[in-house]
């Protein structure tokens, strides 16, 4: 399956940079919904057969367009929505309650998944919620899957599930509002990265792109970790 993992458009919390993941969560800026409007155009070469959104208004205001214009009904799905930050909703980014957040999420990319963000879920919850949809859409039999989620999720999700990135990696790459992170595989195969936001990722131990230590890569108020 081709799995196309589209980070939602511009918010006004991503304007803040505000920890926002409770449900239902904000609509869409202005700049978000041009964005929005740009997804059909950006992704006209792919075959999507079948839209996935998570029950954050924001995914479904932004897969809209894309929706109408493949004729696609999206399935709403929580398991896709952003990592919760529990205790610490709506804080800074920047914030010593943010950069925890940050952290722990990472540590999850990373492998420590039993750490808990206050008040909120672990590693091992986060992954088997999103891991559950990826299964629902891989036995649907379609070839290529789009799912509208958030960047906070999309992030740790690949790092943790694709054998050709790792928490370093995506640690040092925000992921724009609708930026596109492109894979390919199988829940019982594995899965690889193909692109980035449009830069083509090389197979594990090839020449390619690099990660920053998790101490120096991503802790700062721009990081895509509002939703």
């Amino acid at each position: 399956m081709r799995l196309l993992l589209v980070r939602h458009g511009e918010t006004p919390s991503n304007v803040d940079h505000l920890l926002d993941t409770a449900v239902p969560g904000p609509g869409l800026t202005p700049l978000g919904e041009v964005q929005a409007a740009a997804l059909p155009a950006a992704l006209a070469g792919e075959a999507i057969e079948a839209l996935y959104v998570s029950t954050l208004l924001r995914t479904q205001l932004t897969a809209a367009p894309l929706a109408a214009a493949r004729g696609l009904e999206p399935i709403v799905r929580a398991g896709i929505r952003e990592l919760s930050a529990g205790d610490l909703e709506m804080l800074p980014g920047d914030s010593p309650g943010g950069v925890q957040y940050l952290r722990t999420v990472f540590a999850w990319a990373a492998g420590d998944t039993t750490l808990r963000v206050p008040g909120g879920e672990s590693g091992d919850e986060a992954l088997a919620r999103y891991d559950a949809v990826i299964a629902e859409a891989a036995a649907g039999g379609a070839g290529t899957v789009a799912m509208v989620s958030h960047g906070a999720a999309i992030r740790v999700w690949t790092a943790a599930r694709a054998a050709n990135v790792d928490a370093a990696f995506v640690a040092a790459r925000p992921l724009d509002n609708t930026g596109v992170v492109i894979l390919e595989g199988a829940p019982a195969d594995g899965w690889k990265v193909l692109s980035w936001q449009g830069a083509a990722v090389e197979p594990a131990g090839e020449p390619g792109p690099t990660g920053e230590a998790l101490d120096s890569a991503g802790f700062d108020v721009g990081l895509d970790t509002a939703g």
